[in-house]
């Protein structure tokens, strides 16, 4: 299957807490989105992986996700080195995505900005036509594929986008996935211990910063991303 958006996250729910409106804009669109998600969150202090595992599949369902897949990578331990790249180009070639969402350039988190650098990298070794992603007993040959883009949203770091997207109409839908993930987020009858993002502060900041940055460009609500190369445009007309 072709998509035409691919969404990488270091844990299950981080494309729905940064990119969880554009996501379901897109599709809303009628453009094939898909999520993988590097590792199963097993290191959060709430819940358990498999919980995490039956709440990311009801957020793909809520999103209207094509497909969406789990690396089982360390969550907390696992590397940007030979091997976790050539798993993400076996999946990148497999999809063949035109757009690639990652994880922030830097954030709180370590598997964040690690996670960032590891899709970023697989996105480029993806298209080097000498690297063989056939495995011991696979005879399909994959052929290379980079995709036309990769961005990367903004997470706990308020960092500065270089450009945000028009989400008006999508916030609610990114709240209902991002409330799929109900073991980990604020909750008054969960007496789970508290963590950075089980306040109320948190689920509040989620819809505000969206907001914030819709006021900035004249819309109700946008999400923020940062880009690796220029952005380019026919005419001046195309920014609105």
């Amino acid at each position: 299957m072709k998509l035409d958006i691919l969404a990488f996250g270091a844990h299950p729910d981080d494309v729905e807490l940064s990119a969880g409106a554009t996501v379901a804009k897109e599709v809303a669109l009628g453009k094939k989105v898909g999520i993988i998600d590097l590792t199963r969150g097993e290191l959060g202090t709430r819940g358990s992986a498999e919980i995490r595992d039956n709440e990311a599949a009801e957020a793909a369902r809520i999103l209207g996700l094509a497909v969406r897949e789990n690396m089982e990578f360390a969550d907390g331990f696992f590397r940007n080195d030979r091997d976790h790249q050539l798993a993400l180009v076996r999946m990148i070639r497999k999809y063949r995505p035109e757009v690639v969402l990652c994880n922030a350039v830097e954030d709180r988190h370590i598997d964040h900005g690690r996670g960032s650098s590891l899709v970023s990298d697989a996105c480029f070794l993806s298209g080097l036509v000498k690297i063989d992603t056939r495995m011991d007993g696979d005879d399909a040959w994959q052929e290379p594929w980079r995709p036309k883009q990769v961005y990367h949203y903004i997470q706990w770091r308020n960092l500065k986008p270089d450009f945000v997207v028009d989400v008006s109409g999508y916030i609610d839908k990114k709240m209902e996935a991002i409330a799929a993930y109900a073991s980990q987020f604020y909750d008054p009858r969960n007496d789970a211990p508290d963590t950075p993002i089980s306040s109320r502060n948190f689920k509040e900041s989620i819809v505000y910063r969206a907001k914030d940055l819709g006021r900035l460009v004249g819309v109700d609500f946008a999400e923020g991303f940062t880009v690796e190369r220029h952005i380019a445009v026919n005419s001046l007309g195309d920014i609105f």
